[in-house]
């Protein structure tokens, strides 16, 4: 118990930190687009920082140990004080140990002589020099890495100090010997990337010649192993959704944290060894890896997925929501894992291993950089990643309605209300003006934002042009001066014993003990135009603490670039080849981006502008909603502001003038009605004359009820119960219906809960005939206390038979032949999904009759039931056929020939398959067969084989060995928005049953041709969308194309198998008829009274004829 205890109050002590990553993880999350550019704006300065610090660096490059080292000299009594050369890093135990250093100067050091100043505290000793312009020192071994730090930069002898400023105006250089590397005579200073990258070459050859074969294969094995983390981040990340994008955003994320930490260790005084650096590095991604923002970004995903799966249409997490509440579920875990590695690097920097110090100090400051933009930078990623991804399904959803047949803007509106997150409530305000909506909120600030970045570069620009008139004019040539150097100090490569002994008798004679003595290759040093470097309070403690690092890069301590003037280091960085070429790119990639974007939006200014001249200001008013018998209640349910009815009656000409000029929303509904009368606007074209949906559906209705062609038949029409109002008409409009005069509302069941597959659904059944959802919610039961409904998907594929004809039966046979080889079908293939983003062809089947070919082309659409798309495809097909396939004379006779077939009873559905091929099927106990279903199993085995498989084929059936599958299947495609008329073939089924060895019935349904889809169609309506989302199965899938309906197909077929079975029981057991009669027959049977002639006695109708008359007497008829 005390050690439960112990953990929970350890967890709670961590509480805490989760609000604060939250807290900072929401303002990246509300203003992504500012977090994103001001993180990379910072980072770019520290790489302008680091790369200038470098820079500077390059004129010294050569000042390591592992390049200097050339020979060296032991002299101690076991050598009778001799000076015998020994193998480099060789040393005598208690000798003392000197290194001896040459500074070469070229000729015009005399007359710019350096100002050598070596601090005391180094124990520097002056070596008489053999030339006249080169100075030797003996260095002790453990002030040798302070010694060449200070001799980095020489002052000119005689330069002031005190004109800094006067210096930082005209240009703000000074002139200063720089060390460099002096390689047979000559020192060459370039900064072309070409001489850089030959450089670096070269260093690194020159380092594997001096390192062990080991220590190669050991760097080999961690270089390889870090490029595999790389690659396994890629596949990660792809595994999650992100092909490229995410791992990309990895990297970058953590490259930014290795550049600040950079920048901060430099600052702090901490000197940088490349060569460790590069050694330590990829361990340091080995070991470490990129799981934490793996681990950030699943939860991400599949958070934003479950957030789409249960959201009913009502309300929705926004995209914030989801990414905070990820941070919430995994910041702490995160957090601690990034605690835990900074604490043991941290030790790392406190321990006595020189090199290993320094490079633990640097490696903390990147966890910690990248622990603070994973929660920053990262997170405003995942925020667009949620947004690209809400695009990206909004157009899918949006082309594949356009590609079955639905209009743009019926299929716009279906997207947005498929939209994940749906906009805020509060996106239009009082006046009705739209603001844009990104990451599920309103943007703010981000032109503003825009105009500040564009401004603050502009004036970047314009200092940079106007501090060129203060410039040095040799500055515009070069920022170097390039110098030859003669090689004028003593080259251990080339001396001869009498040199050396000269050298080392001046060694001797300090002292007579034990000594070594290293004779490094003379430096070269150069004078440079150099800014002027202003001390650093940074260099302080830090700096001390790891200056004595004898291994350390003997650069500047403290960096370069903080000494001197930001803003002038950040303008000069600019011109480095690497990123000028990189804003060159990025500048043309944003002309670009813009110029489509501009071009998107204009399309949809102009078409939200077209939209809006037709459409009338909308007054927000409560929704009614139709009562249990379908009436409406009546009132201020119409969405529009009805033109004034008791104004004075226009003439005709007036009328036909407002409509010409598209104002038909001003005329009123009589007047409307004399148009359509006098054939002047025809009644199909009310919607998109006025605008409205709503009022084009009651005039329809009142056209309809005046018009006599058909007697006093439709006289009541007006105002039957037939309900109109309160309709999305927009939806039907272009997609579902034509000549609407209103909608059919239909009772809706549920039965079940079913598991399928291991999942519970309830299933929607639309339906009038009784007993029907309560027989199939007993067949549930049944079903799910014997373990639920196993389904299995055959195929899936849905089909389109044109037929053609031919001149003679030998090119139809050759035509046959062709279209049944591999060429035939992969050039048939090409031609059909070349169509269509969503349709792709599967197989071609063909078969002859005379001249007459029958196509039969089997392809998957999505999740769309697609017919509409597999006729686009059909026809390019065949006219590539036609016109590339040498099959001139071929002719189309229709693109449907029946051999498909579609709404009609067929065996080649029945054989073939035709969308979707599923079986379903579930063992159920004996006992629960006769404690719920009342019957047994031999008697339900029985029924099965006289009714279902005698009786069917006694009868000549095609598909239907089954009880009543197709009244399953019809109340579900009421229910979800299905073609009711493709139940003829989706309700092909048979029914087995079979006792297993334990006596528990064991029943399948197989049926091979389900048509269905949840995209398109019926689908697009919200009361259907409703109960496809009830189901879980709405719009395109999260998890791949076509796996919506392909889940659709499966539960329909688990639903049957419900139905069939509840169905067979009640026969079996004698109950059906029992049923019927107590459900549906509850009330004595009467005679329903017939209706009387009808007459028409509204008195709105009738003021309606008065005024029509009116107005048929002022036009002259």
């Amino acid at each position: 118990m005390s050690a439960t205890a112990s953990v929970k109050k350890a967890v709670r002590r961590w509480e805490p930190i989760t609000p604060l990553l939250a807290r900072a993880s929401s303002i990246a999350c509300h203003v992504p687009i500012h977090t994103v550019i001001t993180i990379s704006m910072l980072a770019l300065f520290s790489y302008v920082h680091v790369l200038s610090d470098f820079q500077t660096a390059r004129g010294s490059r050569a000042l390591g140990l592992s390049g200097l080292r050339e020979k060296q000299f032991v002299v101690s009594e076991q050598t009778q004080w001799r000076w015998s050369e020994v193998n480099v890093n060789e040393s005598l135990e208690n000798a003392k140990s000197y290194t001896v250093v040459t500074l070469d100067f070229p000729i015009e050091a005399v007359e710019s002589p350096p100002q050598v100043q070596v601090p005391a505290y180094l124990h520097a000793i002056p070596l008489k020099s053999l030339k006249k312009d080169s100075l030797v020192y003996a260095v002790p071994r453990t002030s040798l890495g302070l010694f060449m730090n200070s001799i980095s930069e020489l002052p000119v002898k005689g330069a002031d100090e005190t004109d800094a400023p006067i210096a930082s105006i005209i240009g703000g250089k000074r002139e200063k010997w720089v060390a460099t590397f002096g390689d047979e005579g000559k020192a060459k200073l370039t900064t072309q990337p070409l001489g850089f990258l030959e450089e670096k070459i070269q260093d690194l050859i020159s380092v594997l010649q001096d390192a062990e074969p080991f220590d190669i294969a050991i760097m080999v094995v961690g270089y390889l192993a870090m490029h595999g983390t790389f690659i396994n981040l890629l596949f990660s990340m792809r595994r999650l959704g992100s092909k490229f994008w995410l791992a990309f955003a990895t990297l970058l994320s953590s490259t930014f944290a290795f550049f600040l930490a950079i920048c901060v260790t430099k600052s702090l005084g901490v000197p940088i060894d490349v060569i460790l650096l590069s050694e330590g590095l990829p361990f340091l991604v080995i070991v470490i890896g990129f799981e934490k923002p793996i681990m950030l970004t699943r939860h991400v995903l599949s958070s934003s997925v479950e957030s789409r799966r249960k959201d009913g249409g009502n309300k929705s997490d926004s995209i914030n929501s989801v990414v905070l509440n990820s941070v919430r579920e995994k910041g702490l875990d995160i957090v601690k894992l990034y605690a835990l590695e900074i604490f043991v690097l941290v030790l790392g920097a406190f321990s006595g291993v020189q090199g290993l110090r320094q490079f633990c100090f640097l490696a903390a400051w990147i966890l910690f950089f990248d622990f603070i933009l994973l929660f920053s930078f990262y997170t405003a990623i995942l925020t667009f990643k949620l947004e690209i991804n809400r695009i990206k399904r909004h157009v899918t959803i949006r082309k594949a309605l356009e590609e079955d047949g639905v209009s743009h803007k019926a299929a716009e509106s279906y997207a947005q209300s498929s939209e994940w997150p749906k906009p805020s409530l509060d996106v239009y305000g009082k006046d009705g003006s739209g603001s844009t909506t990104m990451f599920g909120n309103r943007v703010i600030g981000i032109r503003s934002f825009k105009v500040g970045m564009v401004g603050t570069f502009f004036a970047m620009n314009v200092l940079y042009i106007a501090s060129l008139w203060f410039r040095e004019a040799a500055d515009s040539i070069s920022l170097f001066k390039s110098m030859e150097l003669r090689s004028a100090g003593p080259d251990p490569r080339t001396l001869n014993t009498s040199e050396i002994s000269t050298i080392l008798a001046q060694v001797l004679a300090l002292g007579k003990e034990a000594t070594s003595v290293t004779i490094l290759r003379p430096l070269g040093f150069v004078l440079e135009a150099r800014p002027i470097a202003y001390p650093s309070a940074a260099a302080g403690s830090f700096g001390s603490l790891f200056a004595d690092s004898k291994d350390s890069f003997f650069g500047i301590q403290g960096g370069y670039a903080s000494k001197h003037r930001p803003f002038s280091g950040i303008l000069r960085s600019l011109q480095d080849p690497l990123l000028s070429r990189f804003l060159v790119a990025a500048l043309v990639i944003s002309v670009g981006l813009n110029g489509v974007l501009f071009n998107v939006a204009r399309w949809s200014a102009n078409s939200d502008h077209s939209s809006s001249r037709s459409t009338v200001v909308v007054d927000e008013k409560p929704v009614k909603v139709c009562t249990c018998g379908g009436h409406i209640v009546d009132g201020d349910g119409e969405s529009v502001n009805k033109p004034d009815e008791s104004a004075t009656p226009r003439s005709l000409i007036e009328c036909e003038g407002l409509l010409i000029e598209k104002k038909s929303n001003e005329l009123t509904d009589a007047e409307l009605m004399q148009l359509c009368e006098k054939g002047k606007l025809l009644p199909r074209d009310l919607e998109r004359k006025l605008g409205d949906t709503t009022r084009a559906v009651k005039i329809r209705r009142q056209i309809l009820s005046l018009d006599r062609s058909v007697g006093e038949k439709a006289a009541t029409l007006e105002n039957s119960k037939l309900p109109y109002l309160h309709y999305d008409y927009d939806r039907v409009l272009g997609a579902c219906c034509e000549n609407v005069i209103g909608y059919l509302p239909l009772p809706v069941g549920i039965a079940g809960p079913l598991v399928i597959d291991g999942e519970k659904f309830f299933i929607p059944m639309a339906t009038t005939e009784g007993v029907l959802v309560a027989s199939t919610s007993r067949g549930c039961k049944a079903i799910n206390m014997g373990g639920g409904a196993t389904t299995v998907l055959v195929d899936d594929g849905m089909t389109r038979g044109p037929c053609v004809s031919f001149p003679t039966l030998k090119q139809a046979g050759a035509a046959k032949v062709w279209l049944d080889s591999d060429d035939g079908q992969k050039t048939m293939k090409a031609a059909f999904d070349s169509t269509s983003r969503f349709a792709r062809l599967k197989s071609i089947k063909t078969a002859l009759a005379g001249t007459t070919l029958y196509i039969r082309f089997k392809c998957t659409t999505g999740d769309a039931m697609g017919m509409n798309m597999i006729s686009k495809g059909v026809e390019n097909a065949l006219s590539v056929m036609a016109n590339d396939c040498g099959f001139d004379d071929m002719s189309i006779v229709s693109v449907s020939g029946n051999y498909c077939t579609d709404k009609k009873p067929a065996a080649i559905n029945w054989i073939e398959g035709r969308g979707k091929s599923v079986v379903a099927g579930a063992t159920i106990p004996g006992d629960v067969i006769k404690s719920v279903l009342k019957c047994s199993v031999e008697d339900l085995v029985e029924l099965n084989i006289k009714k279902n498989y005698i009786g069917s084929a006694m009868a000549g059936s095609i598909g239907g060995f089954n009880a009543h599958a197709a009244n399953i299947v019809t109340a579900l495609f009421l229910a979800t928005g299905q073609d009711p008329a493709q139940n003829v073939e989706s309700s092909n089924c048979i029914t087995q049953m079979e006792k297993t060895s334990d006596g528990a019935l064991q029943i399948t349904v197989t049926m091979p041709s389900i048509e269905v889809g949840t995209l398109g169609g019926g689908t697009i309506l919200d009361p259907q969308g409703a109960m496809l989302q009830l189901l879980g199965v709405r719009g395109t899938s999260p998890d791949g194309p076509g796996q919506n309906a392909r889940k659709l197909a499966r539960i329909i077929a688990s639903a049957v198998l419900a139905g069939e079975l509840s169905l067979c029981s009640a026969l079996a057991a004698g109950h059906l008829v029992k049923s019927h009669m107590q459900h549906n027959r509850s009330q004595p049977v009467t005679r329903t009274t017939t209706p009387a002639p009808i007459q028409n006695n509204n008195p709105a109708a009738l003021l309606r004829e008065q005024q029509i008359a009116q107005l048929k007497m002022t036009t002259g008829r």
